[in-house]
């Protein structure tokens, strides 16, 4: 929300769904006139990218960004580049079979079921998908469609013209909007600036600039039709205020809740054609070669698999049905400290569906859905038990609230479009809730320091006092969790496993760093510990400089830590205390970061499980040194690595951790709240911040919407993307429901190396060869640098018809008056990469991501 943009808004005080009137939600305008005025290009840098002709629109101030844009986006380091290869289909060649997988039982033996339409993939043998809620499309009115039944065209393919850019004039004018509101984030006195510039050298030709001025920019992008959720609100209040003044001021508090219709949201989230390709329709088991279980998307979950089953045995009708996990995420974030220490709760919402890689790459499918209530009293009620538990009480009954308009399409499936067009019945699941251990504890209703993993809850409250939960079993009997107004939810079992605040900075920073600090100071006293502290920190910074390993010149010492600091610290760490603390110590340590790396990682199988729990009890063992040492003599009654003890069950259930773990949610406050609030005017900022939020999404599902309909090249390109499949030498590209060969015999290099970004600087080397071979001390370096250059050229005495397109051949034993010389200067780099090409399993078919 930019300086001089307004909020027309209406408070909803306790009226229920039904009731609420349209003038409730942020009014915005559904549509603009504009005149038909030429534009001109517009380009602020001055290098563009190599594959520009190829639509890659990204340009650069300077060499550096480009190489690393290049290096990101475009090069697939293990692919021979096709520019020269035939695009014709090869005749031996064929696309990928778009029959449908069979269904298969637990024994996967495979038995006669109806045919179903799931997006085209290779038939995987080692695929079992769900036997009755499959997933099939149906038409608009939910009646299964025969096989191969091709999606039916939208509505705005209809009715709109292919060029139809509405509301905007054209392509350059949508790509200016979208640089100045999301990219740059410009403030409305600097837009207008901008504009009167070029308005007065357009004027010269006689003609305008692509928009008046920021509000003419900020109108147009609220006529977007697409991803429109619009903001409401709601008020709660204590039920126990009777608004005598006397009473705390808490309880004559009216708190208001915003929020979005959640039908509306996800509808947008299944409609967006940006999934299409990475989205799974059904539950279902996948091995690997050995056979084994493997873990990592959402749906390969156990728990996608049992409530499927759950749904169908408790209504038949469900069969055929998609289920919709519905996956949410909370977590309260500070501003700003300085004018206030201004808070914010936003409560976030995604699909299971999804695979883990779109989740986590900020491609709109985290999506803010509510910002809760932050109540404050009077300091005196800091500690009163009925403030606490009205605070914890309003959290759920707001949640309950937000959450409401799924309740319909948990009892009987929804009909909506999905990512490849085709239109499916929907049921929606509370399936997963992402949260730290401090909203675990309000969530679950559990006393402070105690697991949130109860599966027995229900029984004990039924059996036991008050007092006896609290002090026995760590359940506050107070709070009803939002789960109890939904069919088949349960808080505690959709509660996630969280990497960054339970493994990364939990055990790591808070426990182990810490402790080995404190054991430095109770085994030699605080001055010597602050001498090895000194050693270790010089010990870390002289780790060298490597891709992929962060350099800390100055040690450890830094006071707020991030999640990739740790990350950072855990590969230099265990090294720069051998020797300084006990053995046993380290191995701790050593075992503790085979757990992380183990959960860490994307896929999953029963082998990694077995290792992570031979790991988990080697840290469990080697920890017991921090008590014989006095640093934990109380033990280690700590939930953070309590919970390390349910992530073997946890990634049964939901997958591999990376994909539900709290850094999502903290990742999505930059863009949701963060960067909302800095372009605000801090004056009651929470309505500028809901209008941002919604131009956003209006701006990220236009992108999406003109690049479906071929107006708008996608800003990053690569030249195999993911949805690609190769087989047998060929590339195939999925379009329009069939696989094409676009690429004939893909070649793939043995090995690829990459070196540092930064060369070596100064006269630490010479920048000739033989002056460089002489300081190395290598006498052969000229020869050998020649002869491998001579090797890398195609040679035309070779056998093949196309000399251009020989592999290439070695050249140990060539002559030197054949090799090129080198008069170049040599830049020294210190260390590099080497990545190799090397299949994993013998698979027909090869996927590039």
């Amino acid at each position: 929300m930019r300086k001089g943009a307004k909020l027309d808004v209406e408070w909803d005080k306790g009226r229920t769904k039904s009731d609420e009137p349209e003038e409730s939600r942020v009014k915005l305008p559904t549509s603009t006139t504009l005149d038909a005025r030429p534009f001109g290009d517009f380009s602020m840098a001055l290098l563009e990218c190599p594959l520009a002709s190829q639509g890659c629109s990204k340009r650069f101030k300077h060499r550096g960004a480009l190489t690393n844009h290049f290096r990101m986006y475009h090069r697939n380091p293990n692919l021979v580049p096709p520019s020269s290869r035939s695009r014709s289909p090869s005749p031996e060649g064929s696309p990928p079979p778009d029959e449908p997988i069979p269904l298969q039982d637990a024994n996967n033996t495979q038995e006669e079921q109806p045919q179903q339409e799931t997006v085209p993939t290779p038939n995987l043998k080692n695929k079992t998908y769900h036997y009755k809620l499959t997933g099939i499309p149906t038409d608009e009115y939910g009646d299964p469609l025969p096989p191969g039944t091709p999606p039916p065209p939208r509505t705005d393919d209809l009715d709109a013209d292919e060029q139809d850019w509405f509301p905007f004039s054209g392509e350059s004018e949508f790509r200016l909007a979208d640089f100045l509101y999301r990219d740059e984030e410009m403030s409305a006195s600097k837009i207008n600036h901008l504009l009167e510039i070029w308005a007065l050298d357009k004027s010269k030709q006689d003609a305008f600039a692509p928009f008046a001025s920021y509000q003419q920019m900020y109108e147009t992008i609220d006529a977007i039709e697409f991803g429109d959720a619009p903001w409401k609100s709601f008020s709660l209040t204590s039920a126990d205020g009777t608004g005598d003044p006397n009473e705390p001021t808490w309880k004559n508090t009216s708190y208001t809740v915003w929020y979005r219709d959640l039908s509306v949201v996800v509808r947008n989230l299944l409609d967006n054609p940006d999934f299409h390709g990475q989205f799974d329709y059904a539950a279902y088991v996948e091995l690997d070669k050995n056979g084994k279980r493997r873990w990592s998307d959402f749906m390969l979950g156990n728990f996608a698999w049992r409530r499927s089953t759950q749904i169908y045995e408790e209504d038949e009708t469900m069969e055929v049905a998609m289920l919709c996990p519905i996956i949410l995420g909370s977590d309260k974030t500070t501003v700003s400290a300085a004018t206030g220490h201004v808070e914010y709760h936003p409560l976030y919402l995604s699909i299971g569906n999804v695979h883990n890689t779109i989740r986590r790459a900020h491609r709109n499918a985290v999506v803010p859905i509510g910002f809760l209530a932050i109540p404050k009293g009077d300091r005196q009620f800091d500690n009163d038990a009925a403030f606490r538990k009205f605070k914890r009480q309003l959290y759920h009954a707001s949640i309950s609230r937000i959450l409401s308009p799924l309740k319909k399409g948990m009892s009987s499936p929804v009909v909506l479009r999905c990512p490849d067009g085709h239109y499916r019945r929907v049921d929606f699941e509370l399936a997963a809730f992402i949260a730290d251990y401090p909203e675990q504890v309000l969530l679950a209703g559990t006393v402070q320091n105690w697991c949130t993993c109860h599966s027995y809850t229900a029984n004990l409250m039924e059996k036991l006092d008050g007092e006896t939960l609290w002090d026995a079993y760590g359940i506050d009997n107070d709070i009803l969790p939002f789960t109890n107004d939904f069919p088949r939810a349960d808080i505690h079992e959709i509660l996630t496993p969280d990497l960054l605040h339970q493994v990364i900075k939990g055990t790591f920073k808070d426990h182990l760093v810490t402790w080995v600090g404190e054991y430095l100071v109770l085994e030699h006293g605080q001055k010597k510990a602050n001498k090895i502290l000194d050693d270790i920190d010089r010990r870390i910074a002289a780790a060298p400089s490597f891709p992929g390993l962060r350099r800390f010149p100055h040690g450890r010492r830094f006071t707020q830590w991030t999640g990739d600091d740790s990350k950072a610290l855990m590969k230099v760490y265990l090294p720069a205390i051998k020797g300084q603390v006990p053995d046993e110590m380290v191995m701790a340590i050593s075992a503790f970061l085979d757990v992380c790396y183990l959960a860490r990682r994307s896929d999953i199988t029963e082998n990694t499980l077995k290792l992570f729990d031979k790991a988990l009890d080697r840290f469990h063992l080697h920890r017991e040194e921090f008590r014989r040492s006095g640093v934990r003599p109380t033990g280690f009654s700590l939930p953070r690595q309590h919970a390390l003890s349910h992530y073997h069950h946890l990634i049964e259930e939901f997958g591999a951790p990376g994909g539900i773990c709290s850094s999502i949610t903290e990742s999505r406050h930059i863009t949701a709240v963060k960067k909302p609030w800095r372009c605000s005017n801090r004056y009651e900022a929470l309505g500028q911040m809901l209008l941002t939020n919604q131009r956003l999404d209006k701006l990220a599902a236009a992108r999406v919407e003109f690049v479906r309909r071929g107006l708008l090249n996608p800003s990053r390109m690569v030249p195999l993307s993911v949805g690609d499949a190769v087989k047998g030498g060929q590339v195939f590209k999925e379009s329009e429901g069939d696989w094409e060969a676009v690429v004939d015999d893909v070649e793939f290099v043995e090995g690829n190396v990459q070196l540092a970004r930064q060369r070596v600087r100064g006269s630490m080397y010479s920048s000739k060869l033989s002056a460089l071979a002489h300081k190395i001390n290598e006498p052969a370096l000229v020869s050998m640098t020649r002869r491998f250059l001579h090797g890398q050229q195609p040679h035309a005495d070779s056998d093949s018809e196309d000399a251009s397109d020989n592999r290439l051949r070695p050249a140990t034993d060539t002559p030197l008056a054949d090799c090129p010389d080198i008069t170049s200067r040599i830049h020294v780099y210190h260390s590099a990469v080497a990545t190799f090409y090397a299949p994993s399993d013998e698979s027909e078919w090869l996927w590039i991501i």
